[in-house]
């Protein structure tokens, strides 16, 4: 009986490896401190732009807010 599901499993194997191919490990590279470094810097460089896109959106808006207020109350009076 083991013999046979051995046959089985050597069938399936070599079929599934004629057809996948044999799967080959790639091995990627050790990433160095330098470009862990630079790395890094656009990290801290995109939080710096996205900040400031904020501040000024959250400024934009404050001004927006306040000509509103300023209006109403012109009408109001």
């Amino acid at each position: 009986m083991e013999s046979i599901w051995k046959g089985v499993k050597e069938a399936i194997t070599s079929t599934c490896h004629e057809i996948l191919g044999h799967e080959n490990h790639q091995h990627k590279e050790w990433i160095t401190v330098d470009t862990l470094d630079k790395i890094q810097q656009r990290r801290n460089k995109k939080a710096a732009i996205n900040i400031s896109r904020r501040r000024a959106e959250i400024a934009k808006a404050q001004t927006g807010h306040r000509i509103k207020q300023e209006s109403e109350e012109e009408h109001q009076n």
